[in-house]
């Protein structure tokens, strides 16, 4: 379904030749869906890419056939029934979390987020796989994953002012000038954040690259919705910041090598 306000370029998902492969969880190959924003703000351009084909075992192709229909989305144009998903009204609300990895962190934080709903959204099965069982052995109730890009993903599936925060923890910086434009903080996507998050609602970007850092710097104050709060001294005053309970692989190989990590706060207006 096409919004008349944004029209979309759409892949055609009942193309057999274009599937991933057959069964629960697959994504198309090729071009990810990319909506045409035309609203002069810059957003993350993907060409095409390969599928990151990490091999899962038997027990993680089990698990992952047994509760993704039940705990996990495809991205598409359909908006997502929180309350439903999830099987309540969380008292905190909800909050996204993009390019969530392998989930190790997610899955730290879940359980001193009880009364928060967490979605994970990553592309790559292999990622989601192992968040999913984590979540699966360990009993957390107040986690869901959707494999797709995070644009399209807040574009499509969410409802304004349905947010009350969005994650990106370590971003790909994209260091190469010409890959620039494929870095997900960008203008519009602040905006479209922005849009997502109810008023009050907090994002929390981090990065440990010095040149996306600057980058990051030079955008900070550039979406009029969001209230750019640097990183306060207080952090009690931000009700859905989570200190981040394990380090994750990039984080790790950042401070391996001396990066300084950054990290950005800003609230809806």
């Amino acid at each position: 379904m096409t919004n008349p306000d944004n029209p979309q370029k759409e892949n055609n998902p009942t193309n057999p030749a274009a599937t991933e492969a057959d069964g629960v969880g697959a994504l198309p190959h090729g071009r990810p869906l990319q909506t045409d924003f035309n609203d002069g703000r810059d957003y993350p351009r993907l060409g095409s890419f390969s599928f990151r084909r990490g091999k899962l075992t038997d027990n993680q192709e089990a698990v992952w056939e047994k509760n993704w229909p039940q705990l996990g989305k495809v991205l598409s144009a359909e908006l997502i029934d929180i309350d439903e998903w999830f099987g309540r009204s969380a008292p905190n609300g909800t909050i996204v979390e993009i390019g969530s990895g392998t989930g190790t962190s997610t899955a730290a934080m879940a359980p001193l987020e009880q009364d928060t709903n967490v979605v994970a959204v990553e592309l790559y099965k292999a990622g989601h796989a192992k968040l999913l069982g984590s979540v699966v052995r360990e009993g957390i109730s107040n986690v869901r994953l959707i494999r797709g890009d995070g644009v399209e993903v807040l574009q499509r599936m969410f409802a304004p002012q349905s947010l009350t925060g969005v994650r990106i923890y370590f971003p790909d910086p994209w260091p190469k000038a010409r890959h620039h434009k494929r870095r997900i903080i960008q203008s519009g996507t602040l905006h479209l954040i922005a849009e997502r998050l109810m008023p009050g609602g907090i994002l929390h970007v981090a990065t440990d690259h010095a040149d996306y850092a600057e980058w990051i710097d030079e955008l900070v104050e550039v979406e009029p919705q969001l209230e750019y709060l640097g990183w306060p001294e207080d952090q009690s005053e931000i009700p859905v910041l989570t200190d981040r309970q394990i380090i994750t692989k990039f984080e790790g190989k950042g401070l391996d090598k001396n990066h300084v990590i950054k990290e950005y706060l800003w609230r809806k207006k």
